[in-house]
Order: structure tokens, then sequence, then C-alpha cells
């Protein structure tokens, strides 16, 4: 009866956090090459799509958006992105939401820094440096389609 009763405690001292600092030095999540590959071709597909007019980069954006947000996605009005990420900032970003929404997204959320140009036919009409999220989730990659004027 005392051995269960002390197995008992140090269960319920583990489970109250009285099990002590963890040893070592924090770091970011690392990514491996196959989740750092679904970026890149995630941004590629993005360009390429661009390349190939508005309508269809438009489909893509559309077919790529966050399941859990579809309804948000936004009219890039006949423009078309480009993005060139800077990928030595990838980095995970778990507390991160989307604008006006209070629950985190479902997935392993990451931002990386890009700078985006705006074309509307062959002109281009902006460009910007700014970052944007990824959510891995299933294994496939989803974003959360730009919109142009805010």
């Amino acid at each position: 009866m005392a051995k269960r009763l002390v197995v008992l405690m140090a269960a319920l001292a583990l489970l109250a956090g009285c099990g002590g600092p963890i040893a070592g030095t924090p770091r970011p999540a690392q990514l491996g090459d196959g989740e750092r590959t679904k970026f890149k071709d995630y941004y590629a597909r993005v360009n390429k799509a661009g390349d190939e007019g508005a309508a269809q980069q438009a489909e893509l954006l559309k077919d790529t958006q966050h399941p859990d947000f579809r309804q948000k996605t936004c009219d890039l009005r006949g423009a078309t992105i480009k993005v060139e990420p800077t990928w030595t900032t990838l980095r995970a970003d778990a507390d991160w939401a989307p604008a006006g929404e209070k629950a985190h997204p479902r997935g392993d959320v990451y931002v990386v820094a890009v700078t985006i140009t705006i074309r509307q036919k062959d002109q281009v009409i902006g460009s910007q440096i700014g970052s944007m999220h990824v959510v891995l989730l299933d294994d496939e990659v989803y974003g959360f389609a730009p919109c142009l004027g805010g």
C-alpha cells in the first residue's frame, strides 16, 4: 500500500509541474530538408501561376488557402504577385493568428520575410517588403492570400 502511495504522489508531483527545470538551451524548432523544400515549392508554384496569368494565380491562391480560412480570400483585382522569400528568416510562429482572428490556425505555422512585387499585366505597380505566414498541415503547405489595399 505504501508503495502505491509513493507512486501516486510521484505521478501527481510530475503532473503538477514539480519536475524541475529541464537542462539545456532553448532553440527554435529546426526544419528538416523535406519541410523546407515544401515551402520553397509552394512559393515557386505561386510565382509560376502568376507568370501564367491573374486567373491562374487567383485559383492557386484560393486552392492553397488554409482550410479554416477559405472564406477569407482576397481579390487581387486582376493583378499578380511575385513572392521572393528570404529563406534564412524562415521560423516557427506559434503565437500568430490572422488579422481579426483570435484562434491560432491548425497546423505548424511559420513566417518568412518576403519581397512581394505586384504586377498589373506587364507593369510593376508596387513592391513591398514584409512577412508572410505559411502552415504545414497534414503534410501540405497552406497560405493566407494577400489582399491589395488592406
